[in-house]
C-alpha cells in the first residue's frame, strides 16, 4: 500500500471479497537525512495515508523497512547507470527485486497466500500449458506491464492485480464509493528518491563525476559539460552548443567523457541488443520469434524479429527504424496484450 488511489482500492476490493488482507506499505529510505529533496511518492505523508485507508477498510496494516535493499537494489544501481552513461529505469527494479521479491519473502511471515499491488495489469493461465501469462492493464493510458518484465512464474503464481481489468475513472469513483480518503490524490509522477529535474546533482553528490567535452560525430570539440550523467540519447536541449542545423545527443562515452551529437537521422538504428533477459513463461524461444518490442515506457511497439543470441540475451531486427534508442531502459516484447519477456538495452 503506497497511499495512493490504486493501491488503496486494490485492498478494499480484496477486503470486500471476503479475503483477510494484510496492508504492507515499504518505508524506502531515511526521510530525516535533510540533503536529498525527494520526489512525490513514498513520502512520510503516503505512509500515513496508507495506515488511513487501512483503518478505514478494516485491515491491519505494517510498515516495513526496505532501505537496505532500495538502497542496492534501486538507488544505487540508479547512479551506477548513469555514471556509465546509460540512462536507467529504476520503477522497474522496484516491482521486480522489492514489491515482489521481497514482499512475497515478507508476506510469507505472516501466512500470506498472495500479494497483491495496485498496478494496472492482469495476470490469467495458458489454456494448455497452464503456465502464468502477464497481460496488459485494461486501460491503454495507464497500463504497466512494461514496468513487471522481470516477473518469473513464481513470482506471478504469488501476484495478484485487483485492479488490471479497471480504468483510472473507474478507480477513483470505486474509492469516492468507499468513502477512501484518497479518491482523489494526484498520480505520482516522478522518481520517488529524487525530486523532479534533481537527478544530475543526486548523481554527481553520490559519483562526483569528471567534466568532459561536446563533440560532433567527425570528433570536432564543439563545447564542454558538466559529467555524462546529465545526458541522455536523443537528447536535444541543454547541450551548450550553437548550430544551424538542431542536434541531438547520439552516443555518449563514459569512459572518455564525452557526448557525442548529431542530426535527428543519427538517432536511427533498426537493431539493438538486450542483456539479462527475462521469458514470461520461464523459456528462451529455440529460435527466431516475431513479437512487437516496446524501447521506452511511452515509445508505440513496433514489429521486430527477436534471436537468441547467447543466454539471457537476444537480438532484436525492426522492420523499420526506431529513434533514440538507449542503453539502460527496458526493452519488453509484446504479442498482442500478452507480456513475452523483456530485457536491458545494451
Amino acid at each position: 500500500m503506497s497511499g495512493g488511489v490504486d493501491s488503496s482500492v486494490a485492498a478494499a476490493l480484496l477486503a470486500r471479497e471476503g479475503h483477510e488482507v494484510i496492508g504492507l506499505s515499504m518505508q524506502l529510505y531515511d526521510q530525516q537525512q535533510g540533503e536529498i529533496r525527494f520526489g512525490s511518492c513514498c513520502t512520510l505523508d503516503d505512509l500515513y495515508d496508507a495506515r488511513r485507508v487501512a483503518r478505514a477498510i478494516g485491515i491491519p496494516h505494517y510498515i516495513v523497512n526496505f532501505e537496505r535493499r532500495f538502497e542496492e537494489h534501486v538507488v544505487s544501481d540508479f547512479v551506477r547507470e548513469y555514471a556509465a552513461g546509460r540512462t536507467p529505469i529504476p520503477c522497474v527494479h522496484c516491482n521486480g527485486d522489492l514489491k515482489f521479491a521481497s514482499l512475497v519473502e515478507r508476506g510469507e511471515g505472516f501466512g500470506a497466500e498472495a500479494v497483491a499491488t495496485g498496478h494496472y495489469a492482469q495476470i490469467d493461465r495458458d489454456a494448455v500449458t497452464r503456465r502464468y501469462r502477464l497481460k496488459r492493464g485494461v486501460d491503454a493510458g495507464k497500463d504497466q506491464s512494461y514496468f513487471l518484465f522481470t516477473l518469473t512464474q513464481a513470482q506471478l503464481a504469488r501476484a495478484q492485480f485487483p485492479i488490471g481489468a479497471l480504468d483510472k475513472p473507474a478507480v477513483r469513483e470505486e474509492a469516492r464509493r468507499l468513502g477512501l480518503s484518497v479518491a482523489e490524490k494526484p498520480d505520482s509522477q516522478e522518481i520517488c528518491f529524487v525530486a523532479a529535474g534533481d537527478h544530475a546533482d543526486f548523481v554527481q553528490k553520490r559519483a562526483g563525476l569528471p567534466a568532459g567535452i561536446v563533440r560532433d560525430q567527425d570528433g570536432r570539440v564543439l563545447a564542454r559539460h558538466d559529467g555524462v550523467h546529465r545526458f541522455t540519447i536523443g537528447q536535444r536541449k541543454g547541450l551548450g552548443v550553437s548550430s544551424t542545423i538542431p542536434l541531438y545527443v547520439v552516443d555518449i562515452d563514459a569512459d572518455a567523457a564525452a557526448v557525442t551529437v548529431g542530426p535527428r537521422q543519427a538517432l536511427e538504428r533498426t537493431t539493438l541488443t538486450a542483456s539479462r533477459v527475462n521469458w514470461i513463461d520461464g523459456h528462451a524461444p529455440a529460435g527466431s520469434i516475431r513479437a512487437r518490442a516496446r524501447i521506452r515506457y511511452r515509445h508505440r511497439e513496433a514489429p521486430a524479429t527477436i534471436s537468441p543470441i547467447a543466454e539471457a540475451r537476444v537480438q532484436v531486427t525492426f522492420d523499420e527504424p526506431q529513434s533514440a534508442i538507449t542503453p539502460g531502459q527496458a526493452m519488453v516484447l509484446y504479442d498482442g496484450d500478452y507480456v513475452l519477456g523483456g530485457g536491458w538495452i545494451d
